[in-house]
């Protein structure tokens, strides 16, 4: 099997054979790539908050270009890389679809991208436009930019402020919070004080009971195998000063056997035995558990805001949610991964210079100010950021600073940009699933580290 069919393979299209996939790849279906261009430029998202801001966009790019009309598609997260990898395979996929780090290098490994340096209308990106860091994460080994910058995002502590009212903890001590894989710090303390026992009896009382619990004071989504525990446990292993990677983006050897990931790691999950996060089996989404009550706080990404700003408990009273940064670590720091979001044009496009001519739209501060304007997401460029803590601060009456901190203070980390991203995932998720559920220590992911290693050699 060649690489690129391995790849293919990896991937996942679940509803393929093998040979299906050669043979697929081989002819194609006459679909919406392989088709003549005419005037019409397919463009998919994922995000339904996100697709009325670039209707807008659209209609405005076809304004100035009336030559062309964009054709928007949504699908949900899993049908969303479902169809794309599909549609890459049987020639369907579309002229333009938003990008996502954690595919960006296995589709630059298919090869099924197209070079933006080399398309008139968007060789001219320039990295200094957008807020730093966040375009040269989407260069590939060979220089090449692959992906136009549309948003970011960082991570903070969403929390119900009438849960830490009433246990007498302060917005102050909550944008102040610390932790250590010692004792916790004042993270584990206001997690204690937070979780509340059936019996009423709060964490750090005696005679809290860790197995029958109410309200936990923190919420564990899931184990973090995913996306290198963004909304889990990364603010914290990274706090310590550890990195995932020897170098990023491209990086050629993972550092889950490194000390400090492991002991920030093995405590993180120890919140659980202690009664502090709910088990393995009661795990879900943050937002909802803190619309049920089962959960006082959960950390998140700034993609939620509408999400979290928009809860009501159940009599249907909107829920009193605030936002507090990620909690400063042993290395004299708070973290939290930037993320973000780009958009990118497939190889076979049949109207690459319309397909470019649309993304550099997309990247301009037009349409950025437009998506910022809508508050969904913080744009890419400080305009557009601008704008989108503009509408949170007065049409939501949220505060985002947890979030925009990390910005500020240059706190922020790459999410890790690797070759085999599907396989490694494959590979850390039943671990950390284990170490979640406690039949499993920490140093299991020396071993997984070894494996995942072997890949990039």
């Amino acid at each position: 099997m060649t690489t690129t069919r391995r790849a293919i393979a990896r991937l996942g299209v679940a509803a393929c054979t093998a040979a299906s996939l050669v043979a697929a790849a081989a002819c194609g279906s006459g679909g919406a790539s392989s088709a003549q261009s005419d005037g019409v430029i397919d463009y998919w998202l994922w995000d339904s908050a996100q697709q009325p801001g670039y209707q807008q966009c659209a209609d405005a790019f076809t304004k100035e270009n009336p030559q062309y009309k964009i054709r928007i598609t949504q699908y949900g997260w899993d049908d969303y890389w479902q169809k794309l990898t599909a549609g890459f395979i049987a020639d369907t996929a579309p002229d333009v679809f938003t990008n996502h780090l954690a595919k960006f290098a296995q589709f630059i490994d298919l090869g099924v991208l197209a070079p933006l340096d080399d398309l008139p209308a968007t060789a001219g990106i320039k990295d200094g436009d957008y807020q730093p860091g966040l375009a040269s994460q989407w260069k590939g080994q060979d220089g090449k930019r692959y992906g136009a910058p549309k948003d970011w995002d960082t991570v903070g502590l969403f929390y119900n402020s009438a849960l830490t009212d009433a246990a007498g903890i302060t917005q102050e001590q909550m944008n102040t919070l610390t932790w250590n894989p010692s004792d916790g710090g004042t993270f584990e303390k206001v997690a204690a004080r937070l979780t509340v026992d059936v019996n009423g009896v709060r964490g750090d009382e005696p005679g809290f009971n860790p197995r029958r619990v109410r309200t936990y004071g923190i919420n564990f989504d899931d184990a973090g195998g995913g996306l290198y525990g963004q909304t889990q446990w990364s603010p914290f292993t990274a706090s310590t000063g550890w990195a995932a990677t020897d170098k990023n983006p491209w990086g050629k050897r993972f550092n889950f056997d490194d000390p400090r990931f492991q002991e920030a790691l093995g405590w993180y999950f120890g919140l659980v035995q202690k009664g502090y996060a709910p088990p393995f089996e009661a795990s879900s989404d943050t937002d909802r558990v803190l619309a049920s009550g089962k959960a006082a706080m959960g950390i998140n990404g700034s993609w939620m805001i509408g999400t979290y700003t928009a809860i009501e408990d159940s009599s249907g009273k909107k829920l009193p949610v605030k936002a507090a940064p990620t909690p400063i670590g042993p290395s004299g720091k708070r973290a939290s991964m930037f993320n973000g979001l780009a958009d990118s044009i497939t190889a076979k496009s049949p109207d690459k210079e319309g397909a470019a001519k649309w993304v550099a739209f997309l990247a301009g501060e037009r349409c950025q100010d437009i998506i910022g304007r809508a508050g969904v997401v913080f744009p890419a460029r400080p305009s557009g950021t601008k704008l989108a803590v503009e509408y949170n601060e007065q049409r939501r009456r949220f505060n985002v600073d947890a979030f925009t901190v990390h910005v500020r203070d240059k706190t922020t980390f790459p999410a890790p940009v690797v070759s085999y991203a599907a396989d490694i995932t494959a590979l850390l998720t039943p671990v950390l699933d284990s170490i979640y559920m406690g039949t499993a220590p920490a140093s299991a992911m020396t071993g997984v580290n070894e494996q995942i290693n072997r890949l990039l050699e």
